[in-house]
Protein backbone atom coordinates (compact mmCIF):
# COMPACT_ATOMS: atom_id res chain seq x y z
CA UNK A 1 0.00 0.00 0.00
CA UNK A 2 1.31 3.03 -1.21
CA UNK A 3 1.58 6.03 1.67
CA UNK A 4 -1.00 8.06 0.28
CA UNK A 5 -3.36 5.15 0.59
CA UNK A 6 -2.15 3.88 4.05
CA UNK A 7 -3.01 7.67 5.28
CA UNK A 8 -6.41 7.41 4.04
CA UNK A 9 -6.84 3.88 5.24
CA UNK A 10 -5.38 5.13 8.95
CA UNK A 11 -7.56 8.27 8.86
CA UNK A 12 -10.68 6.35 8.60
CA UNK A 13 -10.07 4.39 11.07
CA UNK A 14 -9.10 7.34 13.33
CA UNK A 15 -12.51 8.73 12.19
CA UNK A 16 -14.45 5.47 12.95
CA UNK A 17 -13.06 5.00 16.16
CA UNK A 18 -13.80 8.79 17.12
CA UNK A 19 -17.13 8.52 15.66
CA UNK A 20 -17.92 5.28 17.65
CA UNK A 21 -16.87 6.49 20.85
CA UNK A 22 -19.20 9.79 20.50
CA UNK A 23 -22.16 7.76 19.61
CA UNK A 24 -21.68 5.61 22.47
CA UNK A 25 -21.18 8.63 24.65
CA UNK A 26 -24.32 9.94 23.38
CA UNK A 27 -26.43 6.48 23.54
CA UNK A 28 -24.92 6.34 27.57
CA UNK A 29 -26.27 10.04 27.77
CA UNK A 30 -29.55 9.49 26.59
CA UNK A 31 -29.84 6.22 29.30
CA UNK A 32 -28.40 8.55 32.01
CA UNK A 33 -31.07 10.73 31.37
CA UNK A 34 -33.99 8.69 31.44
CA UNK A 35 -32.72 7.10 34.90
CA UNK A 36 -33.01 10.43 36.16
CA UNK A 37 -36.04 11.76 34.73
CA UNK A 38 -37.92 8.66 35.02
CA UNK A 39 -36.74 7.05 38.38
CA UNK A 40 -36.17 3.70 39.45
CA UNK A 41 -39.00 3.40 42.25
CA UNK A 42 -42.17 2.12 40.62
CA UNK A 43 -40.39 1.09 37.42
CA UNK A 44 -41.80 -2.30 36.67
CA UNK A 45 -39.49 -4.81 34.55
CA UNK A 46 -41.81 -4.21 31.38
CA UNK A 47 -41.18 -0.38 31.81
CA UNK A 48 -37.75 -1.00 32.15
CA UNK A 49 -37.18 -3.21 29.24
CA UNK A 50 -35.93 0.24 26.63
CA UNK A 51 -33.60 1.48 28.60
CA UNK A 52 -32.02 -2.08 29.39
CA UNK A 53 -31.88 -2.52 25.86
CA UNK A 54 -30.33 0.77 24.99
CA UNK A 55 -27.36 0.00 27.38
CA UNK A 56 -27.25 -3.39 25.67
CA UNK A 57 -26.78 -1.95 22.11
CA UNK A 58 -24.64 0.83 23.83
CA UNK A 59 -22.52 -2.07 24.79
CA UNK A 60 -22.35 -3.77 21.75
CA UNK A 61 -21.24 -0.97 20.33
CA UNK A 62 -18.39 -0.12 22.49
CA UNK A 63 -17.30 -3.23 22.07
CA UNK A 64 -17.03 -3.09 18.29
CA UNK A 65 -15.40 -0.08 19.29
CA UNK A 66 -11.79 -1.72 21.17
CA UNK A 67 -12.19 -4.48 18.60
CA UNK A 68 -11.21 -2.04 16.53
CA UNK A 69 -7.80 -1.51 17.45
CA UNK A 70 -7.06 -5.52 16.49
CA UNK A 71 -9.98 -6.93 14.02
CA UNK A 72 -11.47 -3.96 11.85
CA UNK A 73 -14.02 -6.69 9.64
CA UNK A 74 -15.00 -8.19 13.19
CA UNK A 75 -15.35 -4.45 14.66
CA UNK A 76 -17.18 -2.99 11.84
CA UNK A 77 -19.84 -5.71 12.09
CA UNK A 78 -20.63 -5.48 15.67
CA UNK A 79 -21.51 -1.40 14.55
CA UNK A 80 -23.28 -2.52 11.50
CA UNK A 81 -25.75 -4.52 14.09
CA UNK A 82 -25.63 -1.73 16.41
CA UNK A 83 -27.11 0.18 14.33
CA UNK A 84 -29.90 -2.09 13.06
CA UNK A 85 -30.64 -2.84 16.84
CA UNK A 86 -31.19 0.64 17.50
CA UNK A 87 -33.39 0.63 14.18
CA UNK A 88 -35.09 -2.04 15.37
CA UNK A 89 -35.65 -0.59 19.32
CA UNK A 90 -36.71 2.95 17.35
CA UNK A 91 -39.51 1.06 15.95
CA UNK A 92 -40.30 -1.06 18.75
CA UNK A 93 -40.17 1.46 21.09
CA UNK A 94 -40.78 5.38 19.67
CA UNK A 95 -43.93 7.09 19.10
CA UNK A 96 -43.27 8.98 15.76
CA UNK A 97 -40.58 10.18 13.06
CA UNK A 98 -38.85 6.95 13.49
CA UNK A 99 -36.29 7.90 10.64
CA UNK A 100 -35.33 11.07 12.00
CA UNK A 101 -34.48 9.54 15.75
CA UNK A 102 -32.67 6.68 13.83
CA UNK A 103 -30.42 9.26 12.26
CA UNK A 104 -29.69 10.67 15.53
CA UNK A 105 -28.96 7.78 17.41
CA UNK A 106 -28.07 4.90 15.05
CA UNK A 107 -26.51 6.64 11.66
CA UNK A 108 -23.35 7.28 13.60
CA UNK A 109 -22.96 3.21 14.29
CA UNK A 110 -23.32 2.57 10.72
CA UNK A 111 -20.81 5.79 9.41
CA UNK A 112 -18.10 4.13 11.66
CA UNK A 113 -18.90 0.44 10.48
CA UNK A 114 -18.72 1.63 6.96
CA UNK A 115 -15.27 3.59 8.01
CA UNK A 116 -14.02 0.06 9.27
CA UNK A 117 -15.08 -1.99 6.60
CA UNK A 118 -13.57 -0.10 3.76
CA UNK A 119 -10.47 0.52 5.48
CA UNK A 120 -10.29 -3.35 6.27
CA UNK A 121 -10.62 -3.74 2.27
CA UNK A 122 -7.95 -1.35 1.70
CA UNK A 123 -5.26 -3.46 4.36
CA UNK A 124 -6.89 -6.67 2.59
CA UNK A 125 -6.16 -5.62 -0.94
CA UNK A 126 -2.55 -4.85 0.10
CA UNK A 127 -1.94 -8.00 2.26
CA UNK A 128 -3.74 -10.13 -1.33
CA UNK A 129 -1.23 -7.54 -3.77
CA UNK A 130 1.85 -8.71 -1.47
CA UNK A 131 1.10 -12.35 -1.53
CA UNK A 132 0.43 -12.68 -5.11
CA UNK A 133 4.05 -10.87 -5.96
Amino acid sequence: MDSRQYRLAKGMRWAGRIIGLLAIGISLLMAIGSVFVEGWEGTSLTEAVPGVLMGVLAAIGLAGCILSWWQERLASLLLALTAVGFGLHIGFFAGFNHFQAWLIVGSPYLIAAALFFVSWQMKARKEHKEAIK
